[in-house]
């Protein structure tokens, strides 16, 4: 028998408390309004042509509505209810492909040294981002809140006894019931530059005197440049973005948050570090593509800071 202290311990986190609640029949209110809203229209067809049209051009007319009611009533795609899911795709196909981050809705004419591309189309918008400003110390301006990144390594628990699980379970209980604001925790995967590192590393083994260390990290920067090419090596990456509202102060509010969040998960074992400004523009920088293998460890300038480049 196991001891007591090596018991796994249990949590149960529901996981449906975003699911909407069921009505009658388990069926949820959107549901309802629209089998009933189909019921409405196809009750008005019978009592229109109910007496005139012969019944089986009758049940011609009101069995696609019905197959269409409850299809949009009780369909899912990608994860969405069928009727939120068109709706979304009516706006894309609606909305303009072409965003310029200008003031006037159609941006100004290329250069003449830029490369030629297909014509604008009349329907160009303005992109709004929802971050619009963002502080030298890493306070991020929505608007309506301010938002402050915390970095954060994982903890494994998995190698830990149980009672050292349940002191970090509940550690982390702790902290999630102090928040008084909304947070996020945004865990995201992303390629890792191997070749970079490895060039440093061939680069590096030049200046080693001893002939076999310098052999030895030229086989290791040799081994990178092949995992790189052969494989697609990726790492994980936590973020934490706690808000703060108000229309005096919430700036610094949101960095004493920033940093208790940073003081609290590093209690659990984990590396934390809240994000400069420049910091910060990298993490959201790269969140906007994804797929494009990109380095955050360097800062980047801020939206409205000047940019310089060598004396010439």
């Amino acid at each position: 028998m196991r001891p007591s202290d090596d018991l796994i311990p249990h949590a149960r986190i529901p996981a449906d408390v975003d699911t909407p609640d069921k009505i009658v029949y388990g069926l949820t209110a959107r549901q309802l309004a629209i089998l009933a809203v189909a019921g409405v229209v196809g009750y008005g067809i019978y009592r229109a042509i109910g007496d005139l049209a012969p019944q089986p051009v009758l049940i011609a007319i009101l069995t696609p509505i019905a197959g269409a009611a409850i299809v949009l009533a009780l369909g899912r795609r990608e994860g969405l209810p069928m009727d939120a899911w068109l709706l979304a795709a009516v706006r894309h196909t609606r909305s303009p492909k072409r965003l310029a981050p200008a003031a006037e809705a159609r941006p100004a004419a290329a250069p003449a040294w830029a490369p030629a591309t297909r014509p604008l189309s009349s329907t160009v918008r303005v992109l709004r981002l929802p971050a619009t400003a963002i502080s030298e110390v890493g306070a991020i301006d929505t608007g309506s809140h301010a938002v402050a990144l915390v970095a954060c390594t994982t903890v494994n628990i998995g190698l830990r006894t149980g009672a050292e699980q349940a002191a970090l379970i509940g550690n982390y209980g702790r902290w999630l019931n102090s928040l008084s604001g909304p947070v996020q925790i945004v865990i995201s995967t992303q390629r890792v530059d191997l070749s970079s590192h490895a060039q440093r590393i061939a680069d590096g083994a030049e200046t080693i005197g001893n002939p076999a260390l310098a052999d030895a990290a030229r086989d290791y920067a040799a081994f990178l440049d092949d995992l790189a090419a052969r494989r697609d090596p990726l790492w994980r990456t936590v973020t934490v973005a706690v808000t703060a509202t108000g229309d005096k102060g919430r700036d610094t509010e949101v960095m004493r948050r920033a940093e208790h969040a940073a003081s609290a998960l590093s209690a659990l074992g984990a590396q934390t570090a809240v994000l400069d400004g420049g910091e910060a523009a990298a993490v959201l920088a790269c969140a906007t593509d994804p797929y494009t293998p990109a380095d955050v460890t360097w800062a980047r300038a801020l939206p409205d800071e000047a940019i310089t480049g060598p004396v010439a």
